[in-house]
């Protein structure tokens, strides 16, 4: 019997759950696929940009300047769609964000996107 992988679910600043991980995948609240963690916490797109960090509380957050600089790392496999739970808890205590930090899934969504949507899709033709 497979062992069922932990459900993490990712908050924004606001306390809403924006996102779920289930180690290394990031899964929308759709279920679809979204981006990965690696293990040193850094957050990816589907597409293989980098995103942000991963922080305790946890939530996606990203340098207001330019992290763009990364190089871009090969996705992994697609996981394919998980189904969400019905309920996830509630988001702990988060501290204030500095200003100098973004709250990706609040300010910056559209750096996570799924393979078949997003300005940073790769073209079919």
């Amino acid at each position: 019997m497979p062992q069922q992988q932990r459900i993490i679910p990712i908050y924004n600043s606001r306390g809403e759950v924006d996102a779920i991980l289930v180690f290394p995948y990031l899964f929308n609240r759709s279920g679809e696929w979204i981006g990965w963690i690696t293990p040193k916490r850094e957050v990816y797109s589907v597409m293989g940009h980098y995103v942000g960090m991963l922080t305790n509380d946890p939530r996606i957050v990203r340098n207001r300047s330019v992290d763009d600089l990364r190089p871009r790392l090969k996705p992994p496999p697609h996981p394919g769609r998980i189904i969400i739970p019905a309920t996830l808890p509630l988001a702990p205590l988060m501290k204030e964000l500095t200003h100098s930090v973004v709250d990706v899934l609040s300010e910056e969504p559209e750096r996570l996107h799924t393979v078949d949507s997003g300005e940073l899709r790769e073209d079919l033709d």
